[in-house]
């Protein structure tokens, strides 16, 4: 009996296969990974302390095989960072795999030992997923840098400062080209410095102040750092005097809070109402006074850098001292303490409506309601320095308007959190409520700022 040829059937299988044999063989000796893409950046224009470098690898086809990061400096090179993965095999088009990794490394002399001034390359090396016969060459990314551990220089020029907590002085001094930042730290407070009036383009100054609630004045520091955060530090402070504060009791009572609550909430929306009467009032005292000296540091931004004032700044005219500068409040209802807040300013009082003056010449940054304070006027005087006018009854001023010395700029009253009809005067620098009867004492603007100053301050 004669034997079958094969059918039509499988001779195709045969052949397909076949062919899958061979694509299988092709793709696993010959197909490798696509190149990866490899993104890196610095946070910094240079290499200093601790620069972060910020490094992102993507394939999303095969997937990573893995990378390392590199620093080279000269003939060094120092692998900083390496990673591997198993990417997927030749043959396959599906399947878990990394196709993305986001790294940030910091680069500088805390963490790199050795490194030297100069410039270094930052060098990202991304393998590419391998086939048998095909093993491409990696690709590389280089970032070059400057190095730069050198701090700028930084030298006091004035003397004699002495501070009084709450209070408020000034320094000049000069600092390096490399400088791009500088001031005092004063704890958690920042003061910015400005080019010194009439000075070279490294002569400084900056008005500053202590916290309030600072009773160290080690704590205090002239910067100056450069692009890199390189930071130069100095003392400067050659007397420091704590300041004893008083604290006073405050009877909360229904009838109070019933006058003065409901008014904020009225005009602050943003404080939401508690459901009760004394809950409404923690909320007014804490949360909005919190607000409101907040919105203050950002108006500080706005200030102008020059003196917009030539002589010292006015008291209230024929007032009386009701509550003084930093004032601990105690909070008392129904007989137990519910609230504890700083008083930080001085509340004036003569009679009912009296007309308010500017205390020295300025910009009228804030004209309005403005939170605890009532109806409130605030009044740039340049370089950070403000005085603020609060619980009036009425405002004759606006917002961006120059004020002279001694113009009325409204009436006091009883608006905000007060108690009955009364001025609340605050002088902030950047933000920070600061003793005002330094600022009333021209013999204080002599012997603090102008001595040391000069020609800089247009102070008569």
């Amino acid at each position: 009996m004669a034997r079958r040829k094969p059918s039509r059937i499988f001779k195709r299988l045969l052949i397909a296969v076949a062919a899958a044999g061979l694509a299988f063989l092709g793709l696993a000796a010959f197909r490798a990974g696509p190149e990866p893409s490899v993104l890196v950046g610095a946070g910094l224009p240079g290499i200093g302390k601790r620069t972060p470098i910020d490094i992102v690898v993507e394939e999303p086809k095969r997937g990573l095989a893995g990378f390392r990061v590199e620093l080279v400096q000269g003939d060094r090179v120092e692998v900083l960072a390496e990673r591997e993965y198993r990417p997927l095999d030749p043959w396959e088009f599906w399947g878990q795999r990394k196709v993305r990794e986001e790294l940030t490394i910091e680069v500088g002399s805390e963490t790199v030992e050795g490194l030297e001034e100069g410039e270094a390359d930052v060098r990202v090396v991304a393998e590419r997923a391998w086939s048998w016969l095909r093993w491409p060459a990696p690709v590389t990314e280089t970032l070059t840098l400057p190095v730069k551990l050198k701090p700028p220089t930084l030298q006091v020029v004035s003397r004699n400062t002495y501070v009084t907590q709450g209070g408020s002085e000034a320094v000049v001094y000069r600092v390096g080209a490399s400088a791009v930042r500088d001031g005092v730290q004063a704890g958690d407070w920042w003061f910015p410095g400005y080019p010194l009036p009439g000075g070279d383009e490294r002569d400084r100054f900056a008005l500053f102040a202590v916290p309030y609630d600072m009773a160290d004045g080690s704590e205090i520091k002239l910067l100056a750092t450069d692009d890199v955060e390189n930071v130069a530090r100095a003392s400067f402070i050659d007397q420091f005097r704590p300041r004893p504060f008083k604290t006073d009791s405050i009877n909360l009572s229904e009838q109070f809070m019933e006058r003065v609550v409901p008014a904020i909430l009225d005009q602050t929306p943003e404080i939401r109402d508690r459901g009760n009467l004394l809950d409404n009032y923690l909320a007014v005292n804490g949360e909005l006074r919190s607000r409101n000296a907040q919105t203050l540091v950002e108006l500080s931004g706005k200030s102008v850098p020059e003196f917009l004032w030539r002589d010292r700044f006015l008291q209230m005219r024929n007032a009386k001292v009701m509550s003084d500068f930093a004032d601990r409040r105690n909070y008392f209802y129904e007989g137990k303490v519910v609230d504890q807040q700083d008083h930080l300013g001085y509340d004036l009082a003569s009679t009912s409506l009296a007309e308010i003056q500017a205390a020295n010449d300025g910009i009228v940054l804030l004209a309005r309601y403005f939170g605890i304070y009532g109806n409130t006027v605030v009044i740039d005087h340049g370089y950070g320095l403000f005085t603020l006018y609060g619980h009036l009854s009425s405002i004759v001023v606006e917002e961006g308007q120059d004020v002279v010395r001694g113009e009325v700029v409204g009436r006091s009253g009883a608006t905000g959190l007060a108690g009955g009809d009364h001025l609340h005067f605050t002088v902030l620098l950047q933000g920070l409520p600061v003793n005002s009867s330094e600022w009333w004492d021209g013999h204080w603007i002599q012997d603090r700022l102008k001595l040391k100053l000069g020609d800089a301050m247009p102070y008569e």
